[in-house]
């Protein structure tokens, strides 16, 4: 395999693209620029985050033969939406040159005890020639917003061969099986309603649904809970219950995502579509999908608005325009997606049955 050579551009450069791409005054000459600049500095992040992810397949696997992993680069929209969300107005908090999670592997593992032996086995009794920069026990310490999992940040060294890629730093994200499938539904919320759970920038009532359901996840494995979200079990469960039938959660993933795996059965034969209107009736559980080329974006676009004014106010139905594009993303990132669907649904659905 050819990996991305670094093009010798120093740290300010790299940090003044980061600058450029966050400012509403850049020309589109100076973006243009430093696009280039950003994708360099994202595609030689490939070749580190490749060693980490072969050794780690490999230790995952001796631990848990269920074991999946999986490498990413971070999307260039991500990464200047993070750019912008760390800038206060007058100066970056953070630079582009300092990002630690521009590049990352990742193991998902059958459970906590098994995350917890993988952390011990490979990074507290290994060899790794690697300098660890940083590390963050999500699973020990959830974040407020429901997050759970390790974060470990090294920085890659060679002394054989390789040597320019010394210093890049890399990700390695070490989760259990039903931690990684609350983050999977995260994403496709986050896709089909056009939301930001993620990066702390979703509505309120969707937010609070998922703080929930990682505390009932985390009850599950018997880890903490997420801060300011009820101990109780059946208090838990009831308000997961209550806020799932507001949200009507299962109707609405269950068809999102069919409609994702109908999206690529229909583009495999018709490469040239673009986007997708979805028009789902909850109640009566129909969903209708109109497919559109990229030269009917115009149509697409009215046809959406259109939908939107005649199911304005009726909480029984649901309509989303989504590009394919953006569905192939989605698979990237989660290759196993319509399991990781599928399984998060099955244990919601316990869990709002159990009372």
């Amino acid at each position: 395999m050819t990996w991305a050579k670094p093009k010798g551009y120093s740290k300010n450069t790299i940090n003044r693209a980061g600058d450029i791409l966050i400012s509403d005054r850049s020309s589109k000459k100076e973006k243009n620029e430093a696009i280039e600049v950003l994708g360099n500095w994202r595609a030689i992040h490939s070749y580190p985050t490749h060693v980490f992810k072969i050794r780690l397949k490999d230790k995952a696997r001796i631990i848990d033969k269920n074991s999946l992993t999986a490498q990413r680069l971070k999307r260039a929209t991500s990464i200047i939406n993070k750019l912008k969300r760390r800038y206060n107005g007058c100066t970056p908090t953070m630079n582009l040159s300092q990002m630690q999670d521009i590049s990352g592997c990742r193991a998902v593992l059958s459970n906590v005890s098994l995350v917890r032996k993988l952390y011990i086995d490979y990074y507290l009794k290994g060899d790794l020639k690697h300098k660890k920069v940083g590390e963050k026990d999500y699973i020990a310490t959830p974040k407020k917003d429901g997050y759970r999992s390790i974060h470990l940040i090294y920085r890659y060294f060679s002394d054989k061969g390789k040597t320019e890629y010394n210093g890049l730093l890399v990700e390695i994200q070490l989760r259990s099986k039903l931690q990684h499938l609350w983050a999977t539904a995260i994403e496709t919320v986050d896709f089909f309603t056009r939301q930001a759970i993620k990066s702390n920038e979703g509505q309120e009532e969707w937010t609070n649904f998922f703080k929930l359901v990682s505390s009932a996840f985390a009850k599950i494995e018997g880890c903490p809970c997420v801060p300011n979200t009820p101990s109780d079990e059946k208090e838990l469960y009831s308000q997961i219950k209550r806020k799932e039938a507001e949200l009507n959660v299962i109707k609405k993933m269950s068809s999102w995502t069919k409609s994702v795996k109908v999206f690529r059965e229909v583009i495999k034969t018709k490469p040239n579509l673009q986007y997708f209107l979805l028009d789902l009736d909850i109640v009566g559980e129909k969903l209708s999908i109109t497919a559109y080329t990229k030269k009917q974006e115009q149509r697409a676009i009215l046809d959406y608005a259109k939908a939107e004014e005649r199911n304005r106010g009726k909480k029984e139905n649901d309509v989303v325009l989504v590009g394919a594009d953006t569905t192939n993303e989605l698979k990237k990132a989660y290759p196993n997606y319509f399991v990781d669907s599928r399984d998060f649904l099955f244990n919601l659905k316990k869990i709002v049955n159990k009372y």
